[in-house]
C-alpha cells in the first residue's frame, strides 16, 4: 500500500487535569516525560507514527497556546503542520477541520486520528493494525477504529459492542453500537458477554469517508467549515479560523458520527494498551522497587512502605515510613498527598486551589 497516501492527526490540545499538579494549563501532560523515557508523551508517540507515515504528513491538533510548546519539542516539523484551535470545541470540529486542510492536500489521503499521551508498547503491532484498517478504508467509506481488549470491569472507559459472528479474533468486525461509561455491574456483564472493547479514541478513514460521513449526519457543521475551503493551506486560513471556529458546536467525535454512522467498523486491537489518563493507570505501567513503589522521579527511602506512586523534584529524596497506597506528587509550589483509590478527586482539589490561590496554580 501508498504510503504516501498516510496522514496522521494527532490530538495534543488537553489540560490532562487528571495528572496534576503536574499537567497544568501552562504545561499539560502530554508535553512530559510522564514515562521516565527521556521522551515526552508527544514525542514518543509522534516516533511511534513516523514508522509508517512520512513525518511531513503527522499534524498535531492542539489548542494555539501550546504551538510554542510543540514546535520546542518536535523541532523538525514546519509551523504549517500544526492545526491551531483558538477555542476547545471537543473532537468532533477539530477532526473535520483536519480532514478538510488533509483532502486539499491529497484527495486519496487516508488518515490516522490518535491521542498524543497514550502508552503502547509493541509498535510493530500497532501499525499491523492501522495498515490493516487503512487497507479497508482504502476503497470503501468505511470508518475505523481500534478496540482494546478489557482485561477488567473499568467504568472509566467507554466501550464497543461488536458483531460477535466470525472466528477469527484479529479481524474487523461491525459495529452494533458505542456504550457510554457504565457502572460496575454493567462493566462485569460487558466482559462476561464477551463482545466488548475498550474504546480507545482511535480512528482510521479515508479523508473523504469521513467527510462523507460528516456532509450526511452534521450538515451545519460541515457548512460552516466548508465555507473556508479556499482559505485552507493558504495564509487566509487563520483569519477565517479564529473568526469562525469558536462558532463551532461543542461536540464528540463519536457522538456527532461514530455513533449515528452505519459503516462503522472495529478492529481488536493486537498490542498493549494503557491510555495514561491518571496516576493510578501511571503507576500500573511502571517498575516497581520490592515493595511495589512506583518513583517516577526523584530518590525515595522507604520502611514499612507500600504501593505507592511518587513523583519529586529533580534528585529530591523523600522518606516514607507506614504509607501504602497513596500518591505522592512534588512540584516547588504544590505538594499533593491522596489514597490512590481516590485520585478521582484530584479533578475537585484542582478547581478549590485555582479558587483559592489563583490559576497560576493549575
Amino acid at each position: 500500500m501508498n504510503s504516501s497516501n498516510y496522514y496522521a492527526v494527532l490530538m495534543a490540545g488537553g489540560v490532562g487535569s487528571r495528572f496534576w499538579p503536574v499537567s497544568t494549563r501552562q504545561f499539560p501532560k502530554q508535553f512530559h516525560d510522564m514515562l521516565g523515557t527521556g521522551q515526552s508523551l508527544l514525542q514518543r508517540t509522534f516516533s511511534r507514527l513516523a514508522r509508517f507515515i512520512p513525518e511531513e504528513q503527522i499534524l498535531i491538533l492542539t489548542n494555539t497556546r501550546y504551538n510554542d510548546l510543540v514546535l520546542e519539542q518536535l523541532p523538525g516539523l514546519s509551523p504549517e503542520q500544526i492545526i491551531g484551535e483558538p477555542a476547545m470545541r471537543n473532537t468532533a470540529p477539530c477532526i473535520l477541520y483536519a480532514a478538510m486542510k488533509i483532502r486539499k492536500m491529497n484527495p486519496e489521503a487516508l488518515m490516522l486520528v490518535a491521542p498524543s499521551d497514550h502508552w503502547i508498547e509493541d509498535e510493530a503491532a500497532f501499525e499491523r493494525d492501522v495498515t490493516t484498517c487503512f487497507s479497508q478504508c482504502a476503497d470503501h467509506r468505511t470508518l475505523c477504529t481500534l478496540g482494546i481488549q478489557p482485561t477488567f470491569p473499568n467504568t472509566g472507559f467507554g466501550y464497543i459492542e461488536f458483531d460477535a459472528g466470525g472466528d477469527a479474533p484479529r479481524e474487523l468486525r461491525d459495529v452494533v453500537q458505542f456504550r457510554e461509561k457504565p457502572d460496575y455491574q454493567t462493566a462485569k456483564g460487558f466482559l462476561q458477554q464477551g463482545n466488548f472493547l475498550w474504546n480507545a479514541g482511535i480512528f482510521a478513514w479515508s479523508a473523504n469517508g469521513i467527510l462523507e460521513a460528516f456532509r450526511h449526519y452534521q450538515p451545519g457543521l460541515f457548512e460552516l467549515f466548508g465555507n473556508g475551503l479556499e482559505t485552507y493551506n493558504t495564509e487566509k486560513e487563520s483569519e477565517f479560523i479564529e473568526r469562525y471556529y469558536p462558532t463551532a458546536e461543542n461536540i464528540s467525535i463519536d457522538y456527532a458520527i461514530m455513533e449515528r454512522s452505519d459503516s462503522v467498523k472495529v478492529l481488536p486491537a493486537s498490542f498493549d494498551w494503557n491510555d495514561l489518563g491518571t496516576w493510578g493507570s501511571l503507576y500500573d505501567k511502571m517498575e516497581k522497587d520490592r515493595q511495589d513503589n512506583a518513583v517516577a522521579q526523584g530518590r525515595v527511602l522507604s520502611r514499612d512502605s507500600s504501593g505507592n506512586m511518587v513523583r519529586l523534584p529533580g534528585e529530591k529524596v523523600a522518606v516514607l515510613e507506614g504509607l501504602k497506597d497513596y500518591i505522592v506528587i512534588d512540584k516547588p509550589e504544590v505538594l499533593m498527598i491522596i489514597p490512590r483509590d481516590r485520585e478521582q478527586e484530584i479533578k475537585q482539589w484542582v478547581a478549590e486551589v485555582g479558587d483559592t490561590f489563583g490559576d497560576e496554580y493549575i
